[in-house]
């Protein structure tokens, strides 16, 4: 059992934290935060997809307090699936029910931008006992509103949102209505763009009591020779960094929202 560090963590229970964590070590640096999860995703500049198996299974073996919830998102791009591609997550929901993951993340649309009921009803019949987030397809539907009893009724605890927006502090008027809607009956959290700089603005003005967040920081890398020639994928992203959650910055997040709530 990992200690909470210090004073203002007397209020941490009216919120919950959620670290978008890209690897295990992110996964470490969210626990020691005392951060209430993380949900675990490879692929972030494709808005994230499944890790892998000796990923997730590592992240289970050394998240002692923090629950941890995974991805289900084989792919960038859409959110609209095919049997196969369907097939392939109901594969991945299985695994992590059977590598004792607290959690899964999912989501899945019809092609005209509504809630797809039955690819989300075939997934959902994986998942047992685990708790299971609505992710930020939410965010691509064509009837937000609309929406919330549909996913509540399909069985989800949270969706996960940035109010349709590119950031969740230019979504607040819709995470605001959304909270209103949700009468309490599912989760509203707020994602994308959450930092330390605006995550009491975005509470304050919503009544979010749920957020989502990376907390990223670049970490130098460790090679000493480097073959500026060669990208192994797009040359604008600098691959002489490696993007982690920083325990840090989590902290900060969270103590910005307490201390000031």
């Amino acid at each position: 059992m990992i200690p909470l560090p210090t004073p203002y963590y007397m209020n941490k229970e009216n919120y919950e934290f959620e670290v978008c964590a890209n690897s295990v070590e992110s996964c470490i640096a969210a626990e020691r935060a005392g951060a209430n999860r993380v949900e675990l995703c490879m692929g972030i500049p494709e808005g994230g997809t499944t890790p892998s198996y000796g990923e997730i299974k590592m992240a289970r073996e050394v998240l002692k307090r923090t629950h941890l919830h995974v991805i289900i998102r084989n792919r960038g791009g859409d959110f609209l699936y095919s049997p196969e591609e369907l097939q392939r997550m109901a594969y991945d929901i299985d695994m992590c029910r059977e590598l004792g993951v607290d959690g899964v993340v999912f989501g899945c649309l019809t092609a005209d931008g509504r809630i797809d009921h039955n690819a989300n009803k075939t997934l959902m019949a994986h998942t047992g006992t685990m708790n299971v987030t609505f992710h930020r397809a939410f965010d691509r539907c064509s009837h937000p509103e609309q929406a919330i009893d549909e996913i509540l009724e399909l069985g989800f605890n949270r969706i996960l949102t940035s109010g349709q927006q590119p950031t969740a502090a230019q979504g607040i008027p819709l995470l605001r209505r959304l909270k209103e809607l949700s009468a309490g009956k599912i989760d509203i959290m707020a994602g994308c763009g959450v930092n330390e700089e605006n995550i009491a603005k975005i509470q304050k003005e919503t009544k979010i009591t749920s957020f989502h967040f990376s907390a990223r920081e670049p970490q130098p890398s460790k090679m000493k020779f480097f073959n500026n020639n060669v990208y192994m994928g797009n040359n604008d992203v600098c691959e002489d960094m490696i993007m982690v959650s920083s325990e840090r910055r989590i902290r900060e997040t969270m103590k910005a929202l307490i201390i000031n709530t």
